[in-house]
């Protein structure tokens, strides 16, 4: 990151920062994070992400945002997803597979209800 070097910028970067606080945080927004590392990626980690990307255009699902993350450091259980809606608790999955993303799509993302038989302890 570059340096700030006005008072002007501090404040412009610390006012972005809140606002992508506040949508992550916002009632109904969800955020479904996928582990792109390498293992995850050898593991099927892009269809996993096909797929949940799939699932939103083809439901025409809105405040749903999608993202990848690197590796969670839980490689036995790769491909992980986790889901966050709200200020609620992370839930995260693994091994996640095209049709188990199409399934914590339907019950967890749109329905609010966990698909405890691919939760992991974290």
């Amino acid at each position: 990151m570059p340096a700030i070097k006005s008072l002007e910028e501090l404040k412009r970067v610390r006012e972005e920062a809140l606002h992508k606080k506040q949508m992550k945080a916002a009632a109904g927004n969800v955020q479904v994070i996928v582990a792109m590392g390498t293992c995850g990626i050898a593991a099927g980690a892009r269809d996993t992400m096909k797929s949940v990307l799939n699932f939103i255009e083809k439901n025409n699902l809105s405040g749903v945002t999608v993202t990848q993350t690197g590796c969670m450091g839980m490689c036995e259980q790769e491909p992980i997803l986790q889901v966050v809606i709200g200020e609620g608790a992370k839930v995260v999955y693994g091994k996640v597979n095209t049709e188990i993303a199409e399934q914590i799509m339907k019950q967890h993302v749109q329905n609010g209800t966990p698909v405890k038989d691919y939760v992991l302890p974290i």
